[in-house]
C-alpha cells in the first residue's frame, strides 16, 4: 500500500510539472522567473526532478520505493548543486559552440538542427561523463556515512564499479544523451535547464540500472 501511495505521489508531481510547462499562463510565469532568478530556479528544478529520478533509480535496484535511511536531504542538495552548475554549463557550451561555428572550425553555421547537435555533442563529450561520475562519487559518499564528514575521496573513488560506469553510463552519452540534448538545445535558453531537470529522471534510471548490474556482478564474484 505504501509503495502504491509513493508511486501515485511521484506521478502526480511529474504531471503537475508538465502541466506548468504546458499551460500558457503558468508557462509565462515560469519563463519570467527563470530569466529573473536563473540560479534559484535551476536549483529548484534539478533538485526536485533529479531527486525524483534518483528515487526511481533506487526502485529499479530494489524493486521498492525507499525514502527513509537514504539521507534524502543530502541527495537533494547534490542535485540542487548540479542545477546551479547546469545554469552555467548550458550557456557555456551554447556560446562556446557558436563561437567555433562562427570561426568556421566546424560546419553548420545557420542550420539550427546542426548547431543544436554540435552544442549537444561537445557538452556530452566534455561534461556529461565527469558530471555523472561526480554524482556516483557523492552517492557513494552518502551511502558510506554522509557528505558532511571527513570522507576518504580516493577510497570512495576506488569503490565505484568503473567497468559498468563506462559500459552503461558512458555509452549512454552517445546513444541517449547526445540526441536528447539536441532537443534541449533546440529550445529557448530559459527552458534548457528545465529540460535537463526532466532528463535527470532518465539519468536516475540509467544510474539505477548501472548500480543494479554492479551489485549483481559483485554477488556473483
Amino acid at each position: 500500500m505504501k509503495d502504491n501511495v509513493i508511486t501515485i505521489c511521484w506521478v502526480v508531481i511529474l504531471a503537475l510539472v508538465l502541466a506548468i510547462l504546458i499551460c500558457p499562463n503558468s508557462q509565462r510565469v515560469f519563463r519570467e522567473l527563470t530569466i529573473a532568478y536563473p540560479y534559484l530556479m535551476g536549483l529548484i528544478k534539478v533538485g526536485l526532478l533529479g531527486t525524483m529520478g534518483e528515487l526511481l533509480g533506487g526502485k529499479i535496484v530494489t524493486g521498492k520505493w525507499k525514502l527513509s535511511g537514504i539521507r534524502l536531504g543530502e541527495r537533494f542538495l547534490v542535485w540542487a548543486f548540479l542545477g546551479v552548475v547546469f545554469t552555467v554549463v548550458f550557456p557555456l557550451f551554447s556560446f562556446g559552440t557558436e563561437g567555433i561555428l562562427s570561426a568556421g572550425l566546424i560546419p553548420g553555421k545557420g542550420i539550427p538542427l546542426l548547431e543544436a547537435f554540435w552544442k549537444s555533442f561537445f557538452m556530452n563529450i566534455v561534461f556529461a561523463f565527469p558530471m555523472m561520475s561526480f554524482h556516483r562519487l557523492t552517492d557513494t559518499a552518502i551511502e558510506q556515512g554522509g557528505l558532511f564528514r571527513a570522507w576518504n575521496i580516493p577510497a570512495a573513488f576506488r569503490q565505484i564499479d568503473w567497468d559498468n560506469m563506462f559500459k552503461i553510463v558512458g555509452f549512454a552519452c552517445i546513444w541517449f544523451w547526445i540526441p536528447a540534448q539536441v532537443v534541449t538545445f533546440s529550445l529557448p535558453p530559459e527552458f534548457r535547464v528545465m529540460s535537463a531537470a526532466l532528463l535527470a529522471i532518465a539519468l536516475g534510471i540509467i544510474l539505477g540500472i548501472a548500480k543494479k548490474i554492479s551489485l549483481k556482478n559483485a554477488q556473483q564474484v
